[in-house]
């Protein structure tokens, strides 16, 4: 925690002190650092707390990790939309993640105290995350209602303080006429921070079907979003190509929820299933299966949507001849 701690100060440091635009080299590297990290992270965890805990460590960072990608999709709607500058959108993703950490800490300190006195709320988890899961496979998408609630939450602030036209940097509050006003960065940091609310809701209740250990969840979720500002850099504009990605989203949450609920099955304590006593009939699916199906959904929504979108640049190419 030490080290993460250090890290995250240094990471907040270099943003104050170097503003400016990564390159797709500086991104690169530091998302293969994060990941080497969490890897390192994850054989230490095995030399000192045992192998199982690195299994379980490993599968819970991949699950936190595909689910914070969809994150970004989120992200890029709320710059686009608040016209943030591209060399101030370091700052606001390092504001949104810090909160993202600050809320999922708090969730998981919830949910690990919730789970040890009340056991059926495996079935709510997984009730809650097939439907989820059903949601975002839907046409629509879940972004439009993301983006419909940003512009709900901007009406709603320009009525009730003064919030300027431009931005000041990436200060919150700026002076126009000798009038001390708001900067629209306010906006932003409230936006990414309800946005951060709700997928904290959609993820951990996915992670403690993975594990249920405290310190794994959170350091899961740490390792997940520490990288994620330097991989909304490194993807760019390939986030737009990713067009189905969210399908493999929906079958992650789908296979999760399923698995959550044969698991509360398992240890089944309601006296109106089974008569209060443990389902063993219903399958077991272990941690290395979920590894695989998070690994294989995701590979297969991105090779998707990069073929369609080469496609669809090929088609637009016959038609302009």
């Amino acid at each position: 925690m030490i080290v993460l701690t250090i890290i995250l100060i240094a990471d907040l440091l270099l943003i104050k002190l170097r503003p400016h635009i990564p390159s797709t080299k500086e991104s690169t590297l530091w998302v293969v650092f994060y990941v080497a990290l969490a890897m390192l992270f994850a054989v230490l965890l095995g030399l000192v707390g045992g192998w199982q805990n690195t299994g379980d460590f490993v599968t819970g960072w991949a699950l936190e990790y595909s689910l914070s990608i969809d994150n970004l999709f989120v992200f890029v709607l709320i710059m686009a939309q608040f016209s943030v500058p591209r060399r101030l959108q370091q700052q606001v993703l390092m504001v949104g993640i810090i909160i993202a950490l600050i809320l999922r800490g708090l969730f998981i300190l919830i949910g690990v105290a919730v789970i040890e006195h009340f056991s059926p709320i495996f079935y709510i988890f997984g009730a809650f995350l097939i439907y989820t899961a059903i949601k975002q496979a839907m046409p629509e998408g879940e972004h439009e209602d993301e983006a419909k609630r940003e512009a709900f939450i901007v009406r709603v602030l320009r009525r009730r303080i003064d919030i300027s036209d431009g931005y000041d940097g990436a200060r919150l509050r700026t002076t126009v006429d000798g009038k001390r006003m708001w900067t629209p960065m306010i906006i932003v940091f409230i936006t990414i921070g309800i946005t951060d609310l709700m997928f904290a809701i959609d993820s951990i209740p996915a992670i403690f079907e993975i594990t249920t250990n405290g310190f794994l969840v959170f350091t899961a979720n740490i390792f997940a979003l520490m990288g994620l500002r330097q991989l909304y850099f490194l993807l760019g504009d390939l986030l737009d190509r990713l067009r189905y990605l969210h399908y493999g989203i929906a079958v992650i949450l789908g296979f999760i929820g399923v698995k959550l609920i044969l698991h509360a099955l398992h240890v089944n304590e309601l006296p109106f299933i089974n008569g209060g006593e443990h389902v063993e009939w219903v399958p077991d699916i272990n941690n290395l299966v979920s590894l695989g199906v998070i690994i294989a959904s995701m590979a297969v929504a991105t090779v998707a949507s990069l073929i369609a979108s080469a496609r669809d640049r090929r088609n637009a190419a016959v038609l302009e001849r």
